[in-house]
């Protein structure tokens, strides 16, 4: 094992605790002082699962033979379709919200 390898490992390492780090952290600091503000998330966390659940649905599952050689089935297909559906539907959402507001502060 040489140093790059060595490094690679400890650099995953870091990036596992700090990732670990900005998850829980902020949990138990919400617990600790309003466990009522994890509501919000929660809410957040489910409006995300519903446009995710509204992609999944409107995805295709189409497989061509260029991608079963990588061992994808329809299945993932779908999982995948359903995931750019779901990020296609967040940005144009956001920028209809970018939008909306220039339009209201440039009108008020």
């Amino acid at each position: 094992m040489d140093i790059v390898q060595i490094g690679l490992i400890f650099t995953y390492i870091l990036l596992a605790v700090g990732v670990l780090a900005a998850i829980v952290m902020p949990l138990f600091q919400a617990i600790s002082t309003d466990p009522m503000s994890l509501l919000k998330s929660a809410g957040g966390l489910g409006i995300i699962v519903v446009i995710y659940l509204i992609g999944y649905a409107l995805a295709g599952d189409e497989v061509t033979a260029k991608y079963t050689e990588f061992g994808v089935d329809s299945s993932t297909s779908k999982m995948v379709g359903g995931i750019l559906n779901t990020m296609y539907i967040l940005m144009f959402g956001a920028l209809a919200g970018i939008l909306f507001t220039e339009i209201y502060k440039a009108t008020r």
